[in-house]
């Protein structure tokens, strides 16, 4: 052989060897180094899920009535592999289908259509399912048009007919509660995002929806269930060869709330004739809350707030239109958790508290003169004139601002004044924080406000936010506004000046404007009931709490959830002033600002103690007006606090709606008491949970006490007799 002949020969041994290594290399590489990733894939290549949600659970009210619950709708679907089987691709059967349903043939295809695909529109219009699970095209059909189409299935092919749950507010008496109940939307991809990669059957999936608000987002992962499972095995072609495995979804969980139904009927309505009321009166009263506790658990009985919205709104999506309505008109936030006002003189219970801590004499005389003047400016009482040495009881009584100030003052003094540090002593914001403001409550709702307590530590963490805009503008002095206005550019320039040197002090103004609930001051109204729920039972800061009971959708498991105690005012000084405030706020309501809206109420059977508010806005808006109570007096059983911005004076706006919820819980009419009037069954709140039978349905009250038409009363009561 050639020398040639031998180097071809080695040359094509060589190169097979090549491709040998290369392909046992390739081997490795796909059979060991990454085996379990593609078997992971062949598996997902002959394996589908279909999904079928579970029903979710209902919300009901402390004796039973459902505030959320569960309908029945016929729902039309399209499968969409059966229909890419026909002959033109669907398109007769989808036109068919737009026809018999009033639809648009196009808006049925982009229901279809997968999202992400091209053409596609963004959820909720496209499909973010499997593609082995029917699309739900139509909901709420009537049963005619089901029929047709299940009749005449091979017109149309692909299209079926099934019941499904829907969402539903039964509305007992009338009841909204949209912000407390919440409502569901689409699952968002942050969700996704945060569930992280896993294979749980009970994983949030694109297509589950999810609670957006109130109790549906607060207790969403209860209330959801698990969903049915169902895995198909298919080939290649995608066609199905058989079912794997399948699990029957889990209905969700029930919630028992503290709320009762009717009660919060009269509180919403109640709220909204404080708001009439401030606008008959010539007050803009352009937004308000109330809140009801039960003082000795913080359970929450009833909540409103206004603006308000129709929950039923968001069951099947709300269009944009829609959605900058609700925007527009303010009514989506809650104003009971999420907006914060002055409180005004409501917050002087706050005050006595540091004074009595600090060793005040609560029970000493003190000056009410018409005013007070430091340096340059001077501070007034609101909501009365002098009356020249008064006790701190009649301070509070008739709403002396003078003497709170006087009060504020020497503690100022006595914390070493505009000397005092950092570290300097603050006894009213130090109050505050016991009696749990400044801080969120802890409420089992998904969003609330924090509120703010003004004192030396906002002072100073305000200054180092607004220190540098503050330098920037006393140097530049405002020239625009210096081109048409130039004196109001030189005030501005002046105040950024001081501003931005001394801006973090807490001064002697500061210190009194705090004494009164003014300033930099702000609160919830759930905040405040829950600091005048803490002064009726002695000095318990309680969590509040929406939910009292968590149950298995057929009864047979319950979870009871007990009070929460957030904080306990301890030490003598501070319990003496707390029965000094329990002793004095009764008189409010007999011989003070609070007693107008009471006049003629028998509160020798039931005494109330109030304290009113006129909070004073920046601007030209008008005082906020409130009024915080709670009742029995000599055996406190509910707290009750109701405001309404821009309302003017709390006891001319808000008293004469809270004596109207004291009147419904105690059934008081005239002079006379008698608790079978109460709008609580039994004339208290329930200290027992509802029944619920092995099939869901829950054991209300029957005839005037369910608050539900008298057949859908029988729907949700079917097969008892006696009420529950």
């Amino acid at each position: 052989m050639s020398q040639q002949s031998n180097v071809r020969l080695f040359v094509l041994g060589a190169l097979m060897l090549s491709l040998v290594l290369t392909l046992i290399g390739r081997l490795f590489y796909l059979q060991v180094m990454t085996g379990e990733e593609y078997k992971v894939a062949a598996v997902n290549n002959t394996v589908r899920e279909v999904v079928e949600p579970a029903v979710r659970g209902l919300i009901l009210d402390q004796v039973g009535r459902p505030l959320v619950s569960n309908r029945t709708s016929l729902v039309i679907t399209v499968d969409k592999i059966e229909l890419s089987r026909e002959p033109d691709g669907g398109e007769a059967v989808i036109e068919r289908l737009g026809r018999i349903l009033d639809l648009p043939a196009e808006e049925i295809a982009d229901r279809l259509k997968p999202c992400g695909s091209e053409g596609a529109k963004p959820p909720p219009v496209c499909w973010n399912g499997s593609p082995y699970q029917p699309v739900p095209i139509a909901q709420d059909v009537d049963p005619q048009t089901a029929l047709t189409v299940m009749e005449q299935g091979q017109v149309y092919r692909s299209v079926d007919a099934r019941l499904d749950a829907i969402r539903e507010y039964p509305a007992p008496f009338n009841v909204n509660a949209a912000h407390l109940l919440g409502y569901l939307g689409p699952l968002t991809e942050e969700q996704l995002e945060e569930q992280g990669p896993t294979t749980a059957s009970d994983r949030l999936r694109r297509t589950d929806a999810v609670g957006r608000s109130g109790l549906e987002a607060y207790y969403d992962e209860e209330v959801r269930g698990k969903p049915g499972i169902t895995t198909l095995a298919v080939d290649t072609a995608g066609r199905v060869t058989g079912t794997l495995e399948q699990f029957d979804p889990e209905p969700g969980q029930y919630l028992i709330s503290s709320l009762d139904a009717r009660l919060q009927s009269v509180v919403e309505d109640q709220l909204v004739r404080a708001v009439q009321r401030a606008q008959r009166q010539g007050n803009p009263g352009d937004s308000g809350a109330a809140v009801v506790v039960d003082v000795k658990t913080g359970r929450i009985l009833a909540m409103a707030s206004y603006p308000t919205y129709d929950p039923s709104i968001w069951v099947g999506g709300v269009t944009q239109k829609q959605f900058e309505k609700l925007m527009d008109s303010g009514s989506l936030a809650s104003n009971a958790t999420q907006g914060i006002f002055a409180p005004g003189s409501t917050y002087k219970v706050v005050s006595t508290l540091a004074a009595g801590k600090q060793g005040f004499d609560l029970n000493g005389t003190y000056d009410c003169p018409s005013r007070v003047k430091l340096g340059t400016q001077v501070f007034r009482n609101y909501e009365s004139a002098a009356y020249g040495d008064i006790s701190l009881a009649r301070a509070l009584e008739v709403s002396c601002n003078t003497v709170f100030y006087g009060l504020a003052d020497r503690m100022w003094e006595q914390a070493g004044g505009d000397d005092a540090g950092r570290d300097g002593a603050d006894p009213v914001a130090d109050a505050a924080r016991q009696l749990g403001l400044g801080e969120a409550t802890g409420i089992d709702l998904p969003v609330e406000s924090e509120g703010r307590i003004a004192s030396r530590e906002f002072k100073i963490e305000n200054w180092e936010r607004k220190r540098d805009t503050w330098c920037k503008n006393a140097v530049e002095g405002y020239p625009e506004t210096r081109k048409s206005a130039p004196e109001l550019a030189d005030y501005f320039t002046a105040l950024d000046q001081e501003n931005c040197a001394d801006g973090f002090r807490w001064r002697e103004g500061d210190a009194l404007n705090a004494s009164i609930g003014q300033g930099d001051t702000a609160v919830t109204p759930l905040q405040m009931a829950m600091v005048y729920a803490a002064i009726a039972n002695g000095g318990t800061v309680y969590e509040p709490r929406m939910v009292k009971a968590i149950m298995s959708a057929d009864g047979s498991q319950i979870q009871e959830i007990p009070p929460i105690v957030s904080n306990e005012i301890t030490g003598s000084r501070a319990r003496q002033s707390i029965r000094f405030l329990q002793r004095s706020l009764p008189r409010v309501t007999t011989e003070g600002s609070g007693r107008d809206p009471f006049s003629g109420f028998p509160l020798d059977q039931i005494p109330v103690a109030s304290k009113t508010g006129s909070a004073q806005v920046t601007g030209d808006k008008v005082s906020t007006a409130w009024f915080a109570s709670y009742a029995p007096a000599d055996d406190p059983q509910y707290a009750v606090v109701m405001m309404v911005t821009q309302g003017g004076l709390g006891s001319k706006t808000s008293g004469p709606s809270v004596r109207k919820i004291y009147e419904a819980l105690f059934g008081v009419d005239g002079q006379d008491v008698n608790s079978r009037r109460s709008v609580l069954v039994d004339g208290k709140p329930s200290s027992n949970l509802p029944v619920i039978r092995q099939d869901g349905t829950p054991v209300i009250p029957l005839g005037k006490d369910s608050g539900l038409p008298e057949a859908r009363e029988t729907v949700t009561a079917r097969g008892d007799e006696g009420g529950g």
